[in-house]
């Protein structure tokens, strides 16, 4: 969209007035800056106890139109979530702003005989009747079932579980990666294969939802039996935009389906915010304090929409997303955020010849400070397996037959001496077992991570296994018309399919088993799941062999 045709954020004025005279970690925080700002973008103080209190039972209809979730798996813990939605589509979710008193339970079977823990938590109206409750003193290693009620209402069950103990010994986990669900593209069909799939926890890699506008028909969906309200059909800029779009996708039954069913771990890309966006830089000339406004509104949404925990909360436009998750002695994942600190694309945020620019040492993917925590951690890493979730391609990715070719500008490509911190982090922590997931591109990958991409005799540092989408890019094909040049440009890439659908991870003792599910068509409902591709990795001895 180009900036003409850009919608503009209501008293744009009064955002670039009030955000210039506040620094960007203090965005929020002053008092003055920060009521000026809240008016400004109708972002309210977080927790206010001091909204009036509305009887459940004067709920009239299904509150829980949105869902259950869980999240971040920690071994005597786990994280629920829900929203009270009546009216989903409705600004407002058809709630008064008031706050609502809603019960939750835990069980260990599915019927709900077991119950080990109850309470209540508080819908605040400030967070958009969104709930997340932290429940302790759990049993490492096992399944979960859990609900919530408010009123006579009572949500669908949601099946969760905590991780092994910290020094278990764990034998097997079977993770799924997924990333990329542009609603207008399609149905979310592969979330409704997940759903069925037997997995441990779930990784979404970015790009939850997208900024563009959705119309009347659902875009590719070509809906002739419903009508979506015109406040879809406009590009997400308001924290009111951002709270509707997720209630839009989230009410997508494939992808409730799959958070009932199995505990997520989520992280962003762009689209939740802005395509292509880097630190404080837009995609296009808005002023850098508009845009954190847009990103604070961003991050709030997301926060509210996601199963996620206390330290993900965000402030004003920031919100530590990276952090680190283990699986007993199996495996620790260091999940992060590629997109919140990194320096601004060089050469535009396309496809481009590497430019000196590319090497520069001071232009980072990840910022100083999360590139530390995460060599830090490897070093006291006692995993067996070190597993990355992140969100742009990692590996170099070669476009053409050419020398030099181009390459992707928003990926790690284009960050050249920051990959390179993180491959030499990992040879001096001694990281034997690694393996990086990926999402963005809407293909699925897989590739061995050379310690020197331009020598494929160069050691094999690790893995990485590349998710394609749930249905950004519509259908897609089994071989893309540049799969010859992609597989001859790049020796390290073992697999490229450009069908849509998602890839399980099993990770054992002995070796890791990649397999890449994918659907026909996403354009229209009812596809089913096959296994494109099998890739194995064995411990101690990294490099992709198919199966």
């Amino acid at each position: 969209m180009t900036l003409a045709a850009r919608p503009q954020p209501q008293h744009a004025p009064e955002l670039r007035a009030a955000a210039r005279h506040i620094g960007r970690r203090r965005f929020l925080t002053a008092t003055g800056a920060a009521a000026a700002l809240a008016f400004a973008v109708n972002l309210p103080t977080a927790g206010v106890a001091g909204a009036a209190e509305l009887d459940a039972a004067r709920i009239t209809d299904d509150p829980f139109t949105l869902g259950v979730a869980s999240g971040d798996p920690q071994p005597t813990s786990v994280l629920l979530w829900t929203r009270l939605a009546p009216a989903p589509y409705q600004p407002d979710s058809g709630l008064p702003a008031e706050r609502v008193t809603v019960h939750w339970e835990l069980a260990r079977d599915e019927n709900f005989r077991r119950t080990v823990r109850r309470g209540t938590a508080t819908a605040h109206p400030e967070f958009h009747h969104t709930v997340h409750v932290e429940v302790g003193h759990l049993e490492p290693g096992r399944v979960y079932y859990y609900r919530f009620r408010a009123g006579r209402w009572v949500s669908p069950a949601g099946r969760t579980r905590t991780a092994p103990a910290p020094f278990d010994r764990a034998s097997a986990l079977t993770l799924a990666a997924v990333s990329c669900q542009a609603y207008h593209d399609g149905y979310f069909t592969a979330y409704g294969h997940l759903a069925q799939d037997d997995v441990d926890v779930v990784f979404h890699l970015g790009d939850y939802l997208y900024e563009y506008a959705v119309n009347s028909v659902g875009g590719q969906r070509k809906y002739t039996d419903r009508t979506l309200p015109d406040l879809f059909n406009r590009e997400t800029v308001t924290l009111e935009d951002y709270r509707l779009r997720y209630a839009l996708y989230k009410s997508d039954p494939d992808l409730r389906a799959a958070h009932a069913a199995h505990p997520f771990v989520v992280t962003w890309d762009d689209h939740e915010t802005e395509n292509n966006y880097a630190d404080d830089i837009p995609e296009n000339s808005v002023p850098p304090e508009e845009f954190l406004l847009r990103r604070a509104s961003a991050y709030r949404a997301y926060w509210e929409n996601q199963p996620l925990r206390r330290p993900q909360r965000p402030e004003g436009p920031d919100m530590q997303l990276y952090r680190r998750l283990h699986w007993g002695r199996l495996a620790q994942f260091d999940v992060l955020d590629t997109r919140q600190y990194r320096s601004n694309q060089a050469y535009g945020d396309g496809a481009d010849v590497p430019g000196p620019e590319v090497d520069d040492p001071t232009r980072t993917m990840t910022g100083e400070t999360q590139e530390r925590w995460l060599l830090d951690g490897w070093q006291r890493s006692k995993a067996l397996w070190n597993v990355v979730p992140q969100q742009v391609v990692f590996s170099q990715r070669e476009f053409d037959l050419t020398e030099p070719s181009r390459v992707s500008m928003d990926a790690w490509d284009g960050y050249r001496p920051s990959r390179r911190r993180v491959l030499d982090g990992a040879k001096a922590a001694g990281i034997e077992n690694l393996m990086v997931l990926t999402g963005d591109v809407h293909v699925g990958y897989a590739f061995d991570i050379k310690d020197d991409f331009d020598d494929p005799a160069s050691r094999t540092l690790g893995t990485e296994i590349v998710a394609t989408s749930i249905a950004s890019g519509r259908d897609g094909s089994d071989r893309p018309a540049n799969w010859d040049t992609y597989m001859t440009a790049n020796p390290h890439m073992k697999f490229y399919n450009g069908r849509r659908g998602y890839v399980t991870v099993a990770l054992g003792r002995e070796q890791a088993r990649a397999d890449f599910k994918t659907v026909p068509y996403v354009t229209t409902p009812g596809a089913p799941v096959t296994t494109a591709a099998s890739f194995v990795t064995e411990v101690g001895e990294q490099g992709l062999r198919q199966v």
